[in-house]
């Protein structure tokens, strides 16, 4: 369905937006502050959104009968990659005893991130295109 893929989406926005915030407090450790304690919540949330996205992805496109079929199957390939490559990233992440601010900051900077977060963008403003012109009929 359209609409898990882009409540699965808001999840991983919303982190990526809480991660900016926490990077820019300059703290050494997640322990001893609100931010600290809710980065690894913010984190694990956005993980959980991650793993089906791709799955998500295939049932928004065959809901939706999105066409040509033959585009969206090379998408959804670019998204499982970006997935697999910002799981891998967000694992490190959370392994670590300590989330400072400038751990959280290179996370941010990873281009594996980025790159799920254009595909997103980009896939979430098909589906919002695709409802508007279906609405419109």
């Amino acid at each position: 369905m359209a609409i898990d893929f882009l409540d699965r989406s808001d999840i991983i926005e919303e982190c990526y937006e809480f991660l900016l915030g926490y990077a820019a407090q300059g703290l050494p450790t997640d322990e001893g502050s609100a931010a600290g304690r809710e980065v690894r919540t913010r984190l694990q949330q956005a993980r959980e959104a991650l793993i089906g996205l791709g799955e998500s992805c295939e049932r928004a496109v065959v809901d939706q009968q999105l066409e040509p079929i033959g585009h969206y199957d090379g998408f959804r390939s670019t998204l499982a990659r970006d997935v697999q490559d910002s799981l891998a990233c967000i694992d490190l992440v959370l392994a670590q005893s300590a989330l400072s601010s400038q751990l959280i900051d290179n996370l941010n900077a990873s281009i594996h991130l980025r790159s799920l977060l254009t595909d997103l963008f980009l896939f979430g403003e098909v589906l919002r295109a695709r409802t508007v012109a279906v609405e419109g009929q």
